[in-house]
Order: structure tokens, then sequence, then C-alpha cells
């Protein structure tokens, strides 16, 4: 549960997807696909681990799903008719190969592979635990904890050890393995990590998102429930539910930023939940203006929707580069203080002497606010409206998404005002609880019993942080260092 060391962490990163396929003949290329399609939950590595009756295949590297898996010889490598894959973006672990999911390893009953998304909140006092019975850690990844709980269960099967594991841990959680005879997938007590179930023919599909199944051309089936495991095999599906009830509390900023656009969740299109975000901010914080300006991509669909319901235009007024990754090498000093130049240029023609109002999804360090605005006045935009469409950020995540510490949150920090005049804005406003609660289709927050999991936003933390009230872990465990 420990946090990464950023050079630009001025936005919110979900660490991962994950994609499993059974019953296709070409599960790998398939399972490649679905990676290519939750790339934006994770861009620092990609794995894929495939099985054709006999053997178990692996391709792992870090970067992108496209400059690793669009060979026909990497392909080649992967056969079989049951596959699982992931996209990383690290919340615990260095950026390095041994950390690289999918994990493997051989037990009595065979081999298994896991891929995992979300974070363990005793992972730290679970694998201390471990290490003392003797296990031998090669990776900082929670996903290793579950594989060594299930090394020593002494339960007999494989559905049975998983569960045994799961029961041990704390945390938010989707995942999926693989085995010799079965794809299982799992998701958390509170559903709090996303996953879904579809059919591709008479294949079955496990996936982060409904945009994974979209691109193959699958059916999606419905949402894995809280609590659920699933388990295919030559038999077909069966629903396991071995875990105490509870409450969901999925993960709201999946509606705000994290889920693709044209993804579904929970039966809502997240496209259309994010223009009624925009329309509520606009009910609630609207002011005189000549344009509304997204800060893209991200806050694109919110600022339709806040034209729509205000009546001002809707105008890019700042472009994106989209070739020009997280992954880009900053030579020198000069190149690296460019900052956000490096992907974003204000569209001065639209933006000369117009009040604007620009719609973002978030503030975390106020780092990308600050020099957004900066370059729409440099453009001479006469006044600018920073309108964001969440509440905000005034605590980290600890349940798989990557936030920074608590005192470099700027809501953190200061209040509207004192963030108003930080980020050099005319204007500030949030959305609120409710309003971001009626957009994904409530009547607003319960503060007793909240829907979802805002802790981000709220302090309230559905699942407890047992490693954190521990104190302090190392960034860095007793592993060998190598470079990433």
């Amino acid at each position: 549960m420990t946090k990464p060391r950023r050079h630009d962490n001025d936005r919110f990163h979900d660490e991962c997807g994950i994609f499993g396929i059974f019953g296709h003949p070409e599960a790998g290329a398939h399972a490649a696909l679905g990676l290519h399609a939750l790339q934006h939950r994770g861009q620092e590595a990609a794995g894929i681990v495939a099985y054709n009756g006999e053997h178990f295949r692996s391709h792992r590297a870090l970067g992108l799903v496209g400059d690793n898996f669009s060979s026909e010889e990497v392909i080649r490598r992967l056969p079989g008719a049951m596959a699982i894959g992931h996209v990383r973006y690290s919340t615990t672990g260095e950026t390095v190969l041994r950390n690289v999911q999918p994990l493997f390893a051989d037990y009595e009953f065979g081999g298994l592979a896991i891929a995992h998304n979300g974070n363990l909140t005793n992972a730290y006092a679970a694998r201390k635990s471990l290490v003392r019975r003797g296990c031998i850690f090669q990776s900082t990844s929670d996903t290793e904890t579950i594989i060594h709980l299930i090394a020593i269960s002494h339960y007999s099967t494989v559905v049975d050890r998983m569960i045994d594991a799961l029961r041990q841990l704390e945390g938010a959680y989707s995942l999926v393995a693989l085995t010799r005879e079965n794809l299982i997938g799992v998701r958390d007590s509170l559903g709090i990590r996303p996953l879904v179930l579809g059919r591709f023919g008479e294949a079955y599909i496990l996936a982060s998102e409904t945009c994974a199944l979209d691109i193959i051309g699958a059916e999606f089936v419905r949402d894995v429930e809280p609590g659920e495991i699933i388990v295919i095999d030559d038999k077909g599906l069966r629903s396991i539910k071995p875990f105490a009830k509870a409450r969901s509390r999925f993960c709201i900023f999946e509606y705000i930023y994290f889920a693709r656009p044209d993804s579904v969740v929970s039966g809502k299109n997240i496209y259309e939940v994010r223009k009624r975000i925009g329309a509520e901010l606009a009910r609630e914080s609207h002011v005189d203006a000549d344009l509304v300006v997204p800060v893209p991509d991200s806050g694109v669909p919110a600022a339709i929707g806040y034209a729509e319901q205000s009546g001002v235009p809707f105008e890019i007024g700042i472009i994106r580069n989209h070739y020009v990754g997280r992954t880009f090498i900053e030579p020198t000093d000069r190149i690296r203080h460019l900052g956000v130049r490096l992907k974003h240029n204000a569209n001065a023609a639209y933006l000369r002497d117009k009040r604007v109002i620009l719609i973002d999804d978030s503030i975390v360090r106020g780092t990308t606010s600050v020099k957004i605005i900066e370059m729409v006045r440099r453009a001479g935009a006469r006044e600018i409206h920073m309108r964001i469409s969440s509440p905000p950020t005034r605590e980290s995540c600890f349940y798989g998404i990557d936030t920074p510490d608590r005192e470099k949150l700027l809501a953190a920090r200061y209040d509207v005002e004192a963030m108003t005049e930080h980020i050099d804005a005319d204007t500030l406003a949030f959305l609120s609880f409710d309003g971001l609660y009626r957009a994904v289709g409530g009547a607003g927050r319960d503060g007793e019993n909240p829907q979802y999991c805002d802790a981000c936003f709220s302090g309230d933390y559905p699942i407890k942080l047992s490693d954190r009230e521990e104190g302090p872990i190392p960034h860095q465990l007793s592993l060998l260092a190598e470079p990433g």
C-alpha cells in the first residue's frame, strides 16, 4: 500500500485493468485486443499468460500494449483457448519487470496465474507474516501475497484455497486467475473495483470494463456482483458467494474519470453520466461567460453537459497533443519545465478577449490547473472561471488509485477562496456531493450510508486501513534494486 514516487502526479491514475477469456482458440490474441481497450487504466506495463492444454506461456513487458503485443510473432507464442491479461499503473511496487502481471506460480495442483486490480490494505502485515513462515517474495506487488496465501492453504481445490486466501486479506480488488482447468474471476465484497462478464460465441470473458468486450465484438452479460466468485470451465459457468454480504460501495471516481466514456458501468453509460455531471455543475455554479472550454480530454463530456444546460457555446479552446505519452523522455531541465505545453496548446483565435468557463474533472496538486490557466490567459482570455466536475479532493486513496499524500493535495491545504487565488482563476467552484450523486442516478448522498466509495472527497474509508494504522511502510522492501 505504498505510494509511488512520481515526477508528475497531478492526475488520478487507476493502477490497472484486467482481462480473461476462456473457450476461444485464439484466446491470446483476444486478450491483447482487450488490453488495448483497457490501456487507459495503466500505461506502465502489460502482460498476458495463456494455456494451451499442455503449457502455460507468458509474455510480459514494460510499456504500452501496442508496443509489445502487436506483432504476429508475440501472439504466436501465446497459443491456447484460455488466457488472462493485465495493464499496469503501479500504486505498489516499482516499475520493473518482476512486478509486471500476471504473476505465475507452480503449485502441487499445477500452474496458476493471477492478475489483480486494486490495493490490499493489510498486504504489508500479511507479507511480514508470510516471510516469517518462510515464504520468499520476488516482487513488491500485492498480487504475490495472494499467491503465497494460496500456496500455504490446507484446502484441496484451487477455488477453496483462493477463498481461504482472500478471507485473510482486506482491501478493494477485482482479479482474474487462470489454472489448467479454470478461468476464475473475483470481486471484493464491497464491489469497489469493477469487473464485468461477457460472452463471445461459446467463450466467456471477464474484464474491467465493457469497452474491452466491444473491441472483440463480445456480448455484455452482467456485472460480477460484489463478493462474487465466477468459476468457468469446460462444464460452463458457476457462481459462488462465500463472503459475508455487504452494501456495495463502488468507486464513484470511475464515473468521473477512470472508466472510458463508451463503457457501461452498473447499467449506466459513462459518457451520459459525465454529461449529467456537467449539467449539475451548471445548475449549481453558473457564471456569465462567452465560452465553455474543456481541459482535454477528461473534461470534454462534462463541458458538453455544462454548455447544453447553460446555453453558453461549447468550443475546443485547448488542443491536446495525443502523441506525447506518460513515457515521454525529458532530456533537459528546460524541456522538463515546459510541463503542460508538451501536451496542451491554447487555441488563441477562440480564446482572445473571451470570458471562459474551463471545465476539468478534478484538482489534485493544482500544478496542472495553474499552468492551464496561465496558458489560457496568455492566449488573451479576459476572464477565466474554473469549474470542477467533482467535489474537492481532500484525501488520498488507498484502494487502488494512485493519489499523492494528503499534505500534497491542494484542497487539503486551502479553502476554495485560497485555491482560487493559488491557481489564478477569476472564480472557482466544485460540484457538490449531492450534485454528483444526482448525476449518477440517485437523489443525493446518504450521509449515514453512502452509496459509493467517495473517500478521496469525504475521508469516509469503507475498508479498514490496517497497514497505514501500523505506521509508515518502506517504498522499497528488502528486494534487490534493479533499473526500471
